[in-house]
C-alpha cells in the first residue's frame, strides 16, 4: 500500500468510522479495490496523480461504471488529500455520511 493508503487504513480499522468494518485491497472481478465496505457496498478509492492522466481517467470511468452495474457505489480521493490530516477527517466525514446514507 502507498503511505496515503496506509493513513487511511489506519483511521478506517480503528473504528473512527462507528463500528463500520473495511476490507482492504478487496478483488471483485478484475478489480482490486483499496476499501470495500461490504455490509453497504461501498468502495473507497485514494488515487495517486496518475489519476489525473486522461487516459487513467477514461479507465477509472469505466471501471467505476462496471462496479456500479455491480451494486457498488465508488467514493474517490486525492491521495495529497490523505495526507492532510484535516482533510482526511473531513473524508473520514463523507465517508461516513454516505455509509449512513446507505443504511435502511
Amino acid at each position: 500500500m502507498t503511505l496515503p493508503e496506509v493513513l487511511l487504513w489506519n483511521d478506517l480499522r480503528r473504528g473512527r468510522l462507528g463500528g463500520l468494518r473495511f476490507r482492504r485491497q478487496h478483488p471483485v472481478g478484475p478489480y482490486i479495490l483499496d476499501f470495500y465496505l461490504p455490509s453497504h457496498c461501498l468502495a473507497i478509492e485514494v488515487d495517486g496523480r496518475i489519476h489525473e492522466h486522461p487516459d487513467q481517467a477514461g479507465h477509472d470511468l469505466h471501471r467505476d461504471n462496471w462496479l456500479a452495474e455491480q451494486g457498488i457505489r465508488v467514493m474517490r480521493f486525492a491521495a495529497r488529500h490523505v495526507l492532510n490530516d484535516e482533510a482526511r477527517d473531513g473524508i473520514l466525514a463523507a465517508i461516513l455520511e454516505v455509509a449512513k446514507g446507505q443504511e435502511g
